[in-house]
């Protein structure tokens, strides 16, 4: 059949049409232009504020190095793979970072391997807890990455500073619905708490370490400082020029047994660094000084997680809260 002038221009028209989209695949480097499109779209710059100012932020980050303990289990749950990170003081319990044989080691706080940091060419890098001292030796070392850094800043309340820091994480990881959840999830725990605990009921927290007793003070003491203002509690004791040591401030046990508390909430730090250490619980209830203790003798002990002393995030301020809940409801 004889096709006509106008069918041979359509035809012609779509040939120099195909021709163009094959070209342009080719200058592209793909045979699929949408899909090129998908990905350039997929990257994106964002500012992230942090403790030290404003940061551009590319996303997703391809080189991803993490020093901060508050940060690794937030970053497990969300899937987020790391290049690097201070392996030792990765809690057990988060076996995909604590077991990957890929995630390079770079030593403990101690005595940190800040050139095999450096080897892994992040692009970029969550710092904190144990390692802010080396903050500018990082930044130095690593002048293309991005270096983050959100420790709870002094003078600022914790519960704030905790939720400052995973919803900043939300942001740069684009996990900012899960982030919002964990907050949640915080001061619901925090707000049932408040609600179960009797006010006329007294506490004292105490840290465990070496099979000595230390004690933990209200608002300052480590883990559970905060967690009196947050509550509303009433201590049992108070000690002049206590400290946040990671240990405990050194107080007699006789003198816990005469503030004879209501409540004792116990921080086991062994637990999270030796695997062969006495209990905590086995510790206290092995004391005879402390056997006629109220707390002791109506089995009021809560226990911080096993694995607090080096995973001290939003997520166990929550679980610890919901069991302080869970305990001073069984004893309404």
């Amino acid at each position: 059949m004889v096709k006509s002038r106008k069918t041979l221009s359509v035809i012609a028209a779509s040939a120099i049409l195909a021709l163009a989209g094959c070209t342009s695949a080719q200058e592209t480097g793909s045979s699929n232009p949408e899909s090129e499109t998908s990905s350039q779209s997929a990257s994106a710059i964002k500012t992230i504020e942090d403790n030290f100012g404003s940061h551009e932020v590319k996303t997703p980050a391809e080189s991803i190095v993490v020093t901060d303990n508050r940060s690794f289990e937030i970053l497990d749950a969300w899937g987020v793979n790391l290049a690097a990170a201070p392996k030792q003081l990765i809690p057990s319990t988060i076996e995909n970072y604590k077991n990957n044989d890929e995630i390079v080691d770079i030593g403990n706080h101690k005595e940190p391997d800040l050139e095999a940091m450096a080897a892994v060419n992040p692009d970029l890098i969550i710092n904190g807890q144990r390692f802010s001292q080396y903050y500018e030796d990082i930044k130095k070392l690593n002048p293309d990455a991005t270096l983050l850094e959100f420790e709870p800043r002094d003078g600022e309340p914790v519960d704030e500073e905790l939720k400052r820091q995973t919803l900043a994480l939300g942001e740069v990881f684009e996990k900012q619905d899960e982030a919002q959840k964990l907050v949640d999830d915080f001061d619901k725990a925090k707000a049932r708490a408040k609600e179960a605990y009797d006010s006329e009921q007294t506490v004292m927290a105490v840290n465990v370490s070496g099979g000595e007793i230390g004690y933990v003070a209200p608002e300052k003491g480590r883990f559970f400082g905060p967690i009196f203002e947050w509550i509303g509690m009433k201590p049992a004791l108070e000690v002049e020029n206590a400290s946040d040591d990671h240990q405990g401030d050194d107080i007699s046990v006789e003198a816990i047994a005469e503030s004879n508390p209501d409540w004792v909430l116990v921080l086991d730090r062994d637990a999270a660094v030796k695997s062969d250490a006495t209990p905590a619980e086995q510790v206290l209830k092995d004391n005879a000084a402390l056997q006629n203790v109220s707390a002791f003798k109506d089995n009021h002990l809560v226990f911080a997680p096993g694995d607090t002393y080096t995973n001290e995030n939003i997520i166990t301020y929550t679980e610890t809260l919901n069991s302080m809940a869970d305990e001073f409801e069984k004893a309404k």
